[in-house]
């Protein structure tokens, strides 16, 4: 009886084994494109940076490239990807589905010589990358098609129609139409080409609309275009185009070809004009463009454009407040329970440390001090820890500590903030312990070498803060190369100091026509404190930080 019950049991149990279902959850390993690059890649309009517009939150990639190649078949010559996620793709994009590769690669040289990476982009692209889940990335390419025309005594720029492939052009009615010198006539643009060549001899015949033969650098056909030269009594543009800024501001426009432009500008209750010097005065054919300097923040200003001793345009414009950067000071601190807070009991934050993490298993490792640089109020003292689980680094941040998941922290990088400063001065004192601590193999070489304190400043036009995230398969760190990032500076330091120290980091413009959005102020005792590799010791002093307005 024991044996048989023994045997009813036994069977029992592999029938519920057998309807057990395998429902354990794959893990979530993130698929991003971490870079791409494409034959032809190019800067937009008002940049030099021709880095892809990767945007990681909205899984979107924005490409610029230039008139030397066909959009329809254009060719990715880089497009490296995380955690090894295959790439998948729609046949009716390729150019040879079989071909395309199905893992990222850092050059073509990585690829087998048979390997086809050319997809069509004349419309969005969508590609797939598959680990456990699977994430759609959306590309999209702008080609700039710069046509230039520049004619002898031409007012202004020449008005171009892509649609219907027309030109209209604007002289001075001095001008005859039957003799015309040709400076650039880039209808194809710069790598395309133009039948008949207008600018093969000394001068061509446009007293009637002619007929152009045009082909972009990629093609092999060509497109008629009809471009109509008038005589005009203006002598340049009305229209001026400034970009306002804290203490400058840019001033761009158009005149006659072979004219140079007298600017002046002054405070609007002023009553003499300053003159701009001709020699801080681009000319590039019929355009203009300078830099008014030494303006005064929040102030109103009118400039006007004179030509031959008339007076062609005038413009009024606001420069921005000097803004400074608040709680720089590093005063004012509040403490409850274990956590220390960088802002006033009672008031809005605009600065936040990684202490919410910390204080979940530690003690807070950012915090004030009275070691200041002037000897009065207080400052911040970020020190690198190892807090029982995990290397920790002092840090503080302008923005705020969103969450904790498990041990690692997720932050919001950024405050609203619209200033053009030229500098961050910063005093601080670093302490550099030997790193001992490494969170990730590939970092392992950093083992036994000096800690260095990393500070930076961003101005950036995200569309919103930006979501850090420290935990290995979901990490989203900072990107100085961001493309969303106008004006950039930084120090790395992997020396100790004996005092405070003062400097002034120097702000980089990448961009000329784009508004600030957000200020990001960064400063930790560790470098590669996002990836948990440090010294336990580094110790970073910093005190009254001050934006700078030149």
């Amino acid at each position: 009886m024991i044996r048989k019950s023994i045997y009813f049991l036994f069977c029992l149990v592999l029938v519920i084994a057998c309807k057990i279902e395998n429902d354990i959850p794959y893990p979530i390993v993130d698929g991003s494109i971490l870079d791409i690059e494409v034959e032809g890649q190019c800067a937009p309009e008002g940049s030099s940076n021709k880095q892809a517009i990767i945007d990681k939150n909205a899984r979107t990639v924005k490409l610029y490239i230039d008139d030397s190649v066909d959009l329809s078949k254009l060719r990715i010559t880089k497009l490296t990807v995380s955690n090894d996620a295959t790439l998948l793709v729609s046949p009716s994009i390729c150019h040879n589905y079989e071909k395309f590769p199905t893992a990222g690669f850092s050059s073509l040289d990585d690829l087998p010589v048979s390997s086809d990476t050319y997809l069509n982009f004349s419309s969005p692209v969508t590609i797939t990358l598959h680990t456990y889940q699977d994430y759609d990335w959306k590309i999209n390419v702008e080609q700039l098609i710069e046509r230039n025309i520049v004619l002898e005594n031409q007012i202004g720029n020449a008005i171009i129609d892509d649609i219907n492939h027309n030109v209209v052009v604007y002289v001075s009615d001095k001008q005859p139409l039957n003799k015309i010198k040709v400076t650039s006539f880039e209808l194809g643009g710069k790598s395309g080409t133009v039948y008949p060549d207008p600018t093969a001899d000394a001068y061509f015949d446009f007293s009637e609309p002619r007929s152009f033969f045009v082909s972009h650098g990629w093609e092999e056909v060509s497109h008629q275009w009809m471009v109509y030269v008038y005589q005009t009594d203006e002598s340049a543009s009305s229209q001026i185009d400034i970009f306002p800024m804290t203490t400058s501001a840019i001033m761009k426009g158009s005149i006659q070809s072979g004219k140079q432009p007298v600017i002046e500008y002054r405070e609007v209750s002023a009553s003499n004009w300053l003159t701009q010097t001709s020699g801080n005065i681009e000319i590039d054919g019929t355009n203009y463009t300078t830099r008014l300097q030494q303006l005064n923040p929040a102030t109103n200003y009118e400039c006007r454009v004179s030509i031959d001793g008339t007076i062609a345009g005038t413009q009024i414009f606001s420069t921005t407040p000097a803004t400074p950067l608040t709680d720089g000071s590093f005063d004012n601190w509040h403490q409850v329970e274990k956590l220390w807070n960088p802002w006033a009991s009672g008031s809005d934050s605009f600065w936040d440390t990684g202490n919410k993490g910390a204080v979940t298993i530690s003690e807070s490792n950012s915090i004030p001090t009275d070691e200041t640089c002037n000897g009065s109020g207080k400052a911040a003292s970020l020190e690198s820890k190892y807090l029982v689980l995990k290397f920790a680094a002092g840090n503080i941040f302008t923005g705020s500590y969103l969450k904790t998941i498990g041990t690692n922290g997720v932050l919001s990088f950024g405050q609203p903030f619209t200033a053009f400063p030229s500098k961050l001065r910063i005093n601080y004192k670093y302490t550099s312990a030997t790193i001992d601590k490494v969170g990730e193999d590939d970092l392992a070489y950093l083992k036994g070498r000096p800690d260095s304190c990393h500070i930076y400043v961003a101005l950036t036009d995200w569309d919103e803060p930006r979501e850090i995230r420290t935990r290995p398969s979901e990490r989203q760190l900072f990107d100085k190369n961001d493309s969303k990032i106008i004006a950039y500076a930084e120090l790395v330091q992997g020396t100790s100091d004996v005092a405070y120290q003062q400097k002034d980091l120097i702000f980089n413009y990448r961009y000329s026509n784009r508004t600030p959005r957000y200020i990001v102020v960064v400063a930790t005792a560790s470098k590669y404190g996002d990836y948990f590799t440090g010294g336990v010791g580094s110790k970073l002093l910093i005190d009254n930080f001050e934006l700078i307005y030149e």
